[in-house]
């Protein structure tokens, strides 16, 4: 069992490894703490037992509009996990209106998430406390996007610490995965889906921020997807661009409300289910260069520098 000795100016205290005593505390868990998900809007959660087969227990959007297909297990996965996610996924594709019906019903919907229904598409989660790393081998020859992630737990007290690991490909031994179905999110896929103005606009101010954050030298990715342009730190994204409509985009921080409301700027809105402050856009108005204060706060935030 492994120990985490926490070093702190009062001194080090050990943090016990201590597993998940059920499936149902572990999936609790996650789900309470939204912020390892970081994008997903939990749509249903089948009661236990109760599922039919081929039918995932755990559904959901995250803020791209792919329908999420949550697996949770408590115990350590392998490349076995697969074939059963794939049925789910088989199920999701088949049933989209099962899925916009649970949408529909939804008491606390993001006005934001846009969802094309008569495109879904699907990206598989896979959660447990450990993953054999050879399931990545299965993963490279699907074409669904597919997410593995470890979480383990320490504790202290009353105190937990959750390590979130999300498991990638070695770029040495990556092999060629299939493009069927696949999007590159380009130039030509932002000005062919939104108004071509805007999207060279938009274009613009994602790389002012990269160059922002080369010239800080802040340890951030990029990452352009359908609806956004996000700067992470491994898993979890800092602060990003984000479209509101067609022709709108706003910077998008992940840091709390009251955390916001200290800085200077006015806030469009806040949006709860993302735990983000959104602040819109006005091209040639709006200058990046006046978000550093935020930018760096949630950019400390998340990696402690």
């Amino acid at each position: 069992m492994a120990n985490l000795f926490w070093k702190t100016k009062n001194g080090v205290r050990s943090l016990l490894s201590t597993p998940f005593k059920s499936e149902e505390e572990f999936e609790k868990t996650v789900f309470e703490t939204s912020e390892l998900l970081e994008d997903i809007f939990l749509l249903k959660r089948q009661i236990r037992g109760g599922a039919k087969p081929g039918i995932p227990d755990i559904i959901g959007l995250d803020s791209d509009g792919n329908v999420c297909i949550l697996e949770m297990k408590n115990v350590s996965v392998d490349a076995s996990i697969i074939p059963q996610v794939l049925q789910y996924a088989f199920w999701a594709e088949t049933n989209p209106d099962s899925i916009k019906a649970m949408w529909l019903e939804h008491p606390n919907k993001p006005d934001d998430l846009v969802v094309t229904w008569e495109k879904l598409k699907i990206r598989i989660l896979v959660i447990a406390p450990s993953i054999l790393k050879s399931t990545l081998d299965i993963v490279d020859r699907i074409t669904y996007p597919v997410d593995l992630i470890e979480v383990k737990r320490w504790v202290e007290g009353e105190n937990q610490l959750l390590l979130v690991n999300k498991l990638e490909p070695d770029e040495k031994r990556n092999k060629v995965k299939p493009v069927s179905g696949l999007v590159t999110y380009d130039d030509a896929f932002y000005i062919s889906n939104y108004n071509k103005e805007s999207a060279e606009q938009f274009l613009k101010y994602c790389r002012d921020i990269g160059g922002l954050i080369k010239r800080k030298e802040w340890d951030l990715d990029t990452k352009f997807v359908q609806n956004y342009c996000g700067f992470k730190a491994g898993f979890f994204i800092a602060f990003g661009v984000k479209w509101m409509g067609t022709k709108t985009f706003a910077f998008f921080v992940k840091i709390s409300e009251e955390e916001a409301k200290r800085f200077n700027i006015p806030m469009t809105k806040y949006e709860s289910q993302w735990k983000e402050a959104v602040y819109t856009i006005i091209p040639g108005k709006t200058k990046s260069q006046d978000f550093v204060p935020i930018f760096e706060f949630a950019y400390g935030k998340l990696t402690g520098k």
